[in-house]
């Protein structure tokens, strides 16, 4: 095996082309056995071996400065400089960071970012005045993304060195959507030779090369555009999956996948029968919509957060929009179609929503338009890289005016708010959908939550009441046990269900009777929900203490050895309650 030998891209450039196409096929027989095991984003990174392979050969990286857009597109890129080992045992992340290798030039787990911050390293050599060529790989989904257009726009006007990849594999996660593609395929269809050319339209040079997994054809068109003085695309097709047979067949499920068999590509779990609430979200609005004419499902390039297939998204017809890979443009969309008296709800994971704070508040929530938001993944369960954590949609979210922002504790509780903000015509709407699995209660829910920031009190207790937020209720379940069983204390147990502020009448109704309030919530506590229940009752004799996390970027952590670094164990907070008591 040759890549054994490789453990930089110096060691790359001793071999002649034949032995690079072995070398091709060595790198996707280790993605492949990585992410069958681990799971991991598949067809992306299968479909850029050869380009990765070539422009490592061409290029003298570090020196001369690769970026890649999303960064699930580097998978060859680590096993090439160094880290082969690291990444076939997954002690690496999937994503570009500075601190494993040289050759990394930024943490980048969110798409269409490239561009920009390659515009920053183009502009900033220009101005050392030093010489070396600024790569930036980047996917035709990503230029669905308004940020990328950002950074292709200013590159002509810099004028120098740069040289922008274009992996044109037809797809972003899903299929592609948005007007920039017709043009792609028709410079596809043409050789890139169509007169209408988006790329020539922003002053840049050009040029297409149809043999994107040919990395002798690759080499060559690297070679002639090394050292360039001025910015030049050059758009490249590839196969997305490219290699693995079940990964071209089905693009979509295999943009990312959980283990799977090798062999037959299908999962090793069994997860038919289990519950989650993206599919059952997605049934509960697809029932919605045959009854409602004038509601509509947007999903910014990520329809399998509500289960829609593409089966579904086929059922649900000009009631679903995908706006591609701009969740900006999906919020203020949101806001259109709400003003238009149409009811628009838009599923969005929460690391992606943080790209869109400036349109949740001006262009949403300072208007007031009833659009409804579903937030997935959030909070400790969800994404464990630091690159796609969600410890921050309280901060963002509860504290923008008009805003409500509700955090459901159940299943039960999670559809009955549903069906209330789908039908909620005054404010705009976000949920926080639980992502501690799927929990029943078996009591009452209400069905009109339109009297805002009223807390449901679970349990009545005395000295101590905790006031679990959404996918912590469970969690504060527990600490109310242990602090029961192991010192007497039956503690007050409340579900707040509103973020966006506090129910002054509960909260002065503890007074009487409690002596400590603690808050539980799976987000940073400094700007959390906790604190404003501690600006409230700050200038009583009630002591309050919050429990969350601490302000920090956390990456590739393990749920339960996080909590406790945070102190926020039910023994530790159990025995911490006695010592406030004390």
């Amino acid at each position: 095996m040759y890549i054994e030998k490789i453990n930089s891209p110096e060691d790359l450039k001793k071999l002649s082309i034949d032995q690079l196409k072995v070398v091709c096929e060595e790198i996707r027989t280790i993605i492949l056995n990585k992410v069958s095991k681990y799971g991991g984003h598949v067809g992306p990174d299968l479909g850029v071996v050869e380009v990765t392979v070539a422009m490592h050969y061409v290029f003298n990286s570090p020196v001369d400065q690769i970026v890649y857009d999303v960064s699930h597109q580097s998978f060859a890129h680590k096993i090439l400089t160094g880290r082969r080992d690291a990444f076939i045992n997954n002690e690496v992340s999937e994503y570009t960071n500075p601190k494993e290798s040289p050759h990394d030039f930024f943490i980048v787990g969110h798409t269409s970012t490239s561009m920009s911050m390659c515009c920053g390293l183009m502009k900033g050599r220009d101005l050392k005045k030093d010489k070396y060529n600024v790569v930036g790989l980047i996917g035709d989904g990503a230029l669905s993304g308004g940020e990328a257009f950002e950074g292709l726009d200013n590159f002509a006007q810099i004028g120098t060195n740069m040289i922008i990849v274009v992996n044109d594999n037809q797809w972003a996660i899903a299929e592609n959507h948005g007007g920039i593609y017709k043009n792609l395929k028709d410079l596809r269809d043409s050789d890139g030779k169509c007169e209408c050319n988006y790329f020539k339209a922003l002053d840049l040079d050009y040029m297409y090369q149809p043999e994107g997994n040919d990395v002798g054809a690759l080499i060559k068109t690297f070679q002639s555009v090394k050292d360039i003085d001025h910015p030049i695309v050059v758009h490249i097709k590839t196969l997305k999956g490219m290699g693995y047979e079940p990964a071209i067949k089905d693009e979509e499920d295999f943009h990312y996948s959980m283990p799977f068999d090798l062999k037959t590509g299908k999962p090793l779990k069994d997860l038919s029968d289990y519950q989650n609430y993206g599919d059952m979200t997605g049934k509960f609005l697809m029932n919605k919509l045959k009854y409602n004419p004038e509601m509509i499902v947007i999903s910014s390039a990520t329809p399998q957060v509500i289960g829609f297939t593409p089966e579904v998204r086929k059922e649900a017809g000009s009631q679903f929009i995908d706006v591609g890979i701009a969740e900006e443009h999906g919020v203020a969309f949101s806001s259109g179609l709400a003003k238009s008296g149409v009811k628009p709800v838009y599923a969005v994971y929460g690391t992606f929503l943080q790209r869109s704070f400036d349109q949740l508040s001006e262009d949403l929530c300072m208007q007031d338009n009833p659009a409804t938001l579903l937030v997935f993944l959030t909070g400790i369960y969800g994404i464990p890289d630091q690159s796609h954590q969600c410890f921050f949609d309280i901060i963002e979210i509860s504290n923008i005016p008009n805003m409500i922002y509700l955090a459901p504790v159940c299943m039960e509780e999670y559809f009955a708010m549903l069906e209330w903000g789908t039908n909620y015509k005054e404010h705009p709407v976000a949920i926080r959908v639980p992502t501690n699995g799927v929990h029943s209660i078996d009591m009452e829910f209400e069905k009109d939550y339109s009297q805002i920031n009223k807390f449901k009190i679970m349990r009545k207790g005395e000295k101590v009441a905790i006031i679990a937020v959404g996918s912590f209720y469970q969690f504060g379940e527990t600490v109310a046990k242990q602090l029961e069983d192991k010192y007497g204390i039956k503690a007050t147990i409340i579900n707040p269900r509103y973020l966006t502020g506090v129910d002054a009448e509960a909260l002065d109704a503890l007074k009487k009777d409690h002596q400590l309030v603690i808050t539980l919530e799976d987000g940073i506590t400094e700007g959390g929900y906790g604190e404003k229940i501690a600006g409230y009752l700050g200038t009583s004799a009630l002591k309050v203490k919050n429990y969350g996390f601490r302000k920090e970027f956390v990456d590739r952590y393990n749920a339960a050895d996080l909590m406790k670094a945070n102190g926020i164990t039910d023994v530790q907070i159990a025995d911490d309650i006695m010592n406030l008591l004390k």
